[in-house]
């Protein structure tokens, strides 16, 4: 499955393509997505575009949730993607809390890390070098910049709040929300 760098984008779940809450997306019921978020993701698919997602989900070690009711609400996303002609090609989740210093949970570099050995992007020293990662929180931003990812900062979910705050990596490009990166990026202006 060895694809061009300009083929993968890696997307954060909450905040990006659906509603985040602060008491955690704990079913299906609960997923709802954010305005634009799933016409983004069919577009970007069929401009050739494969679409990972990075997540923590913390709520499974907490209690909060089960992995059935991670499945659940991952396939309620693939549903409602279908009639947009969209599809996530992966997803990648942490299921631990930051007390437990793994190196999957971002802003730590693991998840990106399985993302570019899944992808085969393993040529160099930056294992992500140029592919997009889009997140509303530093932490996730950080996390793809550390392997060479280019980091996108959307506006919905934590984003302004992460914007107000400042450190973005430099380089950062900023979007209103998930569909305004797609049409950025489609209109080659990423």
């Amino acid at each position: 499955m060895s694809t061009g760098s300009s083929k993968l984008i890696i997307l954060d779940r909450d905040g990006v393509i659906n509603e985040d809450r602060d008491n955690y997306v704990k079913s299906a019921d609960e997923w709802v997505p954010l305005p634009g978020s799933l016409e983004a993701i069919a577009l970007l698919n069929q401009a050739g575009y494969q679409i990972a997602i990075a997540t923590n989900q913390s709520g499974l070690s907490r209690g909060y949730f089960t992995i059935n009711d991670l499945h659940a609400i991952h396939s309620k996303m693939e549903v409602l993607l279908k009639p947009f002609g969209g599809h996530i090609d992966s997803i990648f989740f942490c299921p631990h809390q930051d007390a437990h210093q793994c190196e999957c949970r971002k802003p730590a570099p693991g998840l990106m890390k399985e993302i570019a050995l899944r992808y085969k992007k393993i040529n160099s020293a930056e294992l992500l070098a140029g592919i997009p990662i889009v997140g509303d929180s530093l932490r996730d931003l950080l996390a793809g910049v550390a392997l060479g990812a280019a980091s996108h900062l959307v506006l919905t979910g934590k984003g302004q709040k992460t914007m107000a705050k400042g450190g973005l990596p430099e380089g950062t490009q900023i979007h209103a929300d998930l569909l305004a990166f797609a049409n950025t990026l489609l209109e080659n202006k990423v």
